[in-house]
């Protein structure tokens, strides 16, 4: 693939897959047996992008139970670092890949890689190494700590053709000051899949969690 191709197919790919959901939950599975129920609870709340971690020995098994039995969910892996765990995702049924940061040994691998690579980035000079390859979607993180609002708001002269979704310190209460960026896609983040929820099975809060905030960000960006 070319880093022209990639510049339209991969942004295409990114660009398709945030419209489906103002917010990527990013969720880190500790029990198989929890993979479905969560993912449900995510659908029935309007959220049908899912950003499953790698941060467990569970992610790769979480990845391919939930690609199988909700075809309706868009599921990507998160914490992805190195070419082994990009081709190990894509293997697993993963529809996307995102990186918490980037190195140029990753970047080649999205190059080539089966699925869409949305690499981490938290400076300029990151953000320039990955357009050098075509890249022009990034996820920007950690966010909050990398500058925030402001931040995504200088980059925005400079590189006024690169988008971000933003994770790493955002909540209910400043998702929609990050969506109101115009360089904003989505935002990730955990705060609609808390642990507390997930760990006492309480699916019905977890959907409630995830239409409210929906509706809130639809308001606050209408």
């Amino acid at each position: 693939m070319t880093n022209l191709t990639l510049t339209t197919q991969v942004t295409k790919q990114i660009d398709t897959i945030c419209q489906q959901s103002p917010i990527m939950p990013v969720i880190t599975i500790n029990d198989i047996s929890e993979a479905l129920p969560l993912a449900t609870a995510l659908l029935d709340g309007g959220i049908s992008i899912l950003e499953i971690t790698l941060r467990t020995q569970t992610g790769l098994d979480a990845i391919n139970v939930i690609r199988k039995a909700l075809p309706e969910a868009i599921v990507g892996a998160g914490t992805v670092t190195n070419p082994t765990m990009l081709n190990a995702v894509a293997d697993a049924g993963a529809q996307f890949a995102i990186s918490p940061g980037l190195t140029q040994e990753l970047l080649l691998a999205g190059i080539d890689s089966t699925i869409p690579l949305l690499p981490g980035i938290a400076t300029p000079s990151e953000l320039m190494q990955g357009r050098q390859l075509g890249y022009q979607r990034f996820k920007f993180f950690p966010a909050a700590a990398a500058g925030g609002v402001p931040a995504l708001q200088a980059l925005a002269g400079p590189f006024n053709d690169v988008r971000f979704c933003p994770t790493g310190g955002i909540n209910a209460e400043n998702a929609g000051k990050y969506l109101g960026l115009p360089n904003v896609m989505c935002v990730g983040g955990s705060w609609v899949v808390p642990s507390e929820a997930v760990r006492n099975k309480d699916w019905q809060r977890i959907t409630e969690l995830c239409k409210l905030s929906i509706q809130a960000l639809n308001k606050a960006n209408s």
